[in-house]
């Protein structure tokens, strides 16, 4: 009887063994719970937060900043040309050139505008005159309709003696597409260069252009 007894205690020790075991291998690891420090007096102490790293933002306004002083852009001259590859009446892309010119600052100034008219070298030289004094004037009276001063306009008729592309071509023969880039009128907006004697500007003078030109 003794002998079963002891058996039987040991048994038991090794269920309940096993069974700590198995509470122990079983049980979930818990978290590590964050114990604020406790100073040498018994008070808690607050744990320190971590600085951040990023860099402070300049609360300095970019606008406060001293601005440089912009210098101021003269207006400058104005040269264009008008195509009048047909006649002496102003297309509808010559109109559309000349609404631009319209927008532009050396208009605005009081500075004199010089036509000048042109043609090619067809037809006799006082044809080509009037030709190219009707071209200008055409331009001229535009611009007064749409509120140039008419006393700022001065018209050159030069005729035949500017061309800008061969009148004719190697063979003699009449070149077609330079002659009609040779009928123009030329526009220029600049301050004056200076008074020339004799000279003088508006439209009474327009019609004796001719013959200085």
């Amino acid at each position: 009887m003794k002998r079963l007894a002891t058996i039987a205690v040991a048994g038991t020790s090794i269920i309940v063994l096993s069974g700590c075991e198995l509470r122990r291998d079983g049980a979930e690891e818990e978290p590590a719970v964050e114990q604020a420090a406790e100073s040498e007096d018994g008070t808690t102490a607050t744990p320190t937060p971590t600085e951040s790293a990023s860099p402070v933002a300049s609360i300095i306004r970019n606008d406060a900043a001293p601005r440089e002083p912009v210098a101021e852009v003269p207006t400058q001259p104005v040269e264009l040309t008008i195509p009048f590859p047909d006649g002496t009446d102003i297309s509808a892309a010559a109109e559309r050139q000349l609404a631009g010119l319209l927008t532009e600052d050396a208009l605005q100034e009081d500075w004199p505008v010089i036509l000048g008219g042109h043609t090619d070298s067809g037809g006799n030289d006082q044809a080509n005159l009037r030709a190219s004094r009707a071209r200008a004037e055409a331009v001229a009276a535009w611009l007064v309709e749409r509120g140039v001063a008419d006393e700022r306009i001065r018209v050159i008729a030069f005729g035949e003696q500017n061309p800008i592309a061969p009148n004719a071509l190697p063979d003699g023969t009449p070149n077609e597409a330079g002659r009609r880039t040779n009928r123009r009128v030329e526009i220029r907006i600049a301050p004056p260069a200076g008074p020339r004697a004799g000279t003088e500007t508006g439209a009474g003078n327009r019609t004796g252009q001719d013959q200085g030109a």
